[in-house]
């Protein structure tokens, strides 16, 4: 039987039920699944009734030579943005690996040209592609970041974290005039940087506040998305000096790699406020530091860090116009439901060489 257990986790194969007759259950598409993903995606990867597919049953992440063992010979792997899907993880699985679906929105930790590219192994004296075929979870997370978004956007701001120490901590006293005094909304300039489904999601949560002027930037401008919004297309430096609330939306590539920096920074006002839900890696940290501590800008709200979980003594969390939340965007029990079911019926489809709902185009 292809499972097996250890004494600190439980892995679990999980077999499908047969649909009215006795299956081998060899003979099905062998999948590995590498966390406990919500209980839906593994209903349907059950139900179904077409493979056999072995569970990492943790919530902590699969160690990785424990993953380079179990991929041998799959035919699909389902994962999350905790693995990193490199040459070492695919040339492990071997030729069999069709499919890779993961339950993510971002493909950073993907390594989307070992995925295009050949194999290196000769088999049966033949050289063939990978071929592999990826899926991956947009659109379903939209509503789940735009909100949290908007919240960490708010609680920056208004300074509620301040505001929630103070009065545990006996800091609340007399009523002062200027006492945790935060910036509103109403008549400002939203930026957005990376206009796509969030980024006007964001807007669409924000406009209510009375928002007078959105301005975004991208590679290009994105005219039917802006259109929803009546949002101004702006250079990165314009971008920088008119925005009061500057929020990051762009995925991490090569070209966004610490695109928020001293550069950025320096430009922007110094009562502005930095949010940040895309990805860590688009903030060079260090800039920030500096940034929010000698008041360049006026406070930075993070859902995303680098690395993840950020490390206790790391000196953003010495700032008290710094809010860090541990990576909770999509975190709601519909969004991540709904974000297992997706990455389950990707794989299903791929396997069975099927248009995939959501597919990656490589």
């Amino acid at each position: 039987m292809w499972c097996s257990r250890t004494a600190l986790r439980r892995l679990v194969l999980q077999e499908a039920p047969l649909a009215g007759f006795q299956r081998d259950m060899s003979s099905l598409p062998r999948v590995y699944v590498t966390r406990q993903i919500p209980p839906r995606g593994l209903q349907i990867l059950r139900e179904s009734g077409q493979v056999q597919f072995e569970l990492w049953d943790s919530d902590d992440p699969v160690p990785r030579q424990e993953l380079l063992k179990k991929v041998r010979g799959c035919d699909g792997l389902l994962c999350v943005l905790t693995e990193k899907i490199d040459a070492e993880l695919l040339d492990a699985a071997g030729p069999n690996l069709k499919v890779l679906s993961t339950m993510s929105v971002g493909f950073d930790h993907l390594s989307l040209e070992e995925l295009k590219k050949s194999h290196h192994v000769i088999l049966w004296l033949c050289i063939g592609s990978r071929g592999i075929r990826v899926g991956y979870t947009p659109e379903v997370l939209t509503d789940a970041v735009a909100e949290l978004t908007v919240a960490l956007l708010l609680a920056t701001s208004r300074r509620l974290i301040e505001a929630t120490h103070e009065a545990k901590t006996g800091g609340w006293g007399t009523w002062r005039t200027l006492w945790l005094c935060g910036h509103e909304l109403a008549d400002s300039t939203v930026g957005i940087l990376g206009l796509g489904r969030i980024g006007v999601a964001i807007a669409e949560r924000l406009k209510p506040f009375k928002v007078k002027k959105f301005i975004y930037t991208d590679v290009a401008p994105r005219p039917e998305l802006a259109e929803m919004i009546q949002a101004e297309y702006v250079s990165m430096d314009e971008l920088a000096r008119r925005s009061d609330f500057l929020a990051a939306c762009c995925a991490l590539t090569p070209e966004t790699q610490g695109i928020c920096n001293k550069n950025l920074f320096s430009k922007m006002k110094s009562t502005s406020i930095f949010i940040n839900t895309s990805r860590g890696g688009v903030v060079n940290q260090e800039d920030l530091y500096e940034a929010l501590s000698t008041g360049q800008i006026a406070g930075a709200g993070l859902d995303v860090t680098v690395p993840e979980p950020l490390p206790t003594n790391h000196p953003l969390f010495t700032l008290k116009n710094c809010v860090i939340l541990p990576h909770i965007a999509s975190a709601s029990y519909t969004t991540r439901n709904a974000m297992s079911a997706l990455a389950a019926n990707n794989l299903l489809a791929g396997l069975r060489g099927e248009p995939m709902p959501k597919e990656l185009q490589l």
